[in-house]
């Protein structure tokens, strides 16, 4: 009677270990062996793309809103001490910043804001009125006085209020190269325009 010796392999584990070993070796020939480590660089070089192309916007609330058309300024009455700002996908980001830090970047960088004005869509809570009042204005030189913030402004369309009451201004995005200081992350190119961004 025939002993089977279960410790040496037989013909079909011999042609399978050459076939794992073959296919590894055509792998790390061919370099395919050390693609998850190259998609993972290429994943992060992505991402990193896609905070490039990112587009922040800025919020700015106040308790109270003064229009004098004859200056052409809008004064947000005790403004907030922080800016909030986010971006949309592709990457999503978001926070805040002290005041002085948002105006430093009205001038930081190429296409800055006090090169490039930015839109900004006015919202307004006057007092009696059930909805609020919506206007899309053109933003330029900012301005500290006191715990005001002052806006000189030019109307793209809506209503500017003719009372103050609970003030956001919705600031559109910076563009490339403005607005980008430590801590941020990500810039975007595009059309500024009212309804559209």
């Amino acid at each position: 009677m025939a002993l089977i010796d279960h410790d040496r392999p037989g013909p079909r584990a011999n042609a399978a270990r050459y076939l794992v070993a073959v296919t590894i070796g055509l792998a790390v020939w061919s370099g395919t062996l050390t693609q998850p480590q190259s998609l993972l660089v290429q994943s992060a070089k992505a991402e990193e793309a896609a905070k490039e192309k990112a587009q922040l916007m800025f919020v700015q609330t106040a308790e109270d809103l003064q229009v004098d058309p004859a200056a052409g300024t809008l004064r947000l009455l005790k403004v907030n001490p922080q800016t909030l700002y986010f971006s949309d996908r592709p990457v999503r980001i978001a926070g805040h910043l002290k005041l002085t830090d948002y105006l430093e970047e009205w001038e930081r960088g190429k296409d800055n804001f006090g090169e490039d004005p930015p839109n900004a869509t006015l919202s307004v809570y006057e007092p009696g009125q059930p909805d609020n009042t919506l206007a899309v204005v053109v933003l330029m030189d900012p301005a500290v006085e006191g715990a005001d913030l002052v806006y000189r402004y030019k109307q793209i369309e809506g209503t500017l209020p003719k009372a103050g009451g609970a003030t956001a201004l919705f600031i559109d995005w910076i563009g490339v190269g403005g607005g980008v200081g430590p801590g941020y992350h990500g810039v975007g190119v595009g059309r500024r325009g009212p309804g559209w961004r």
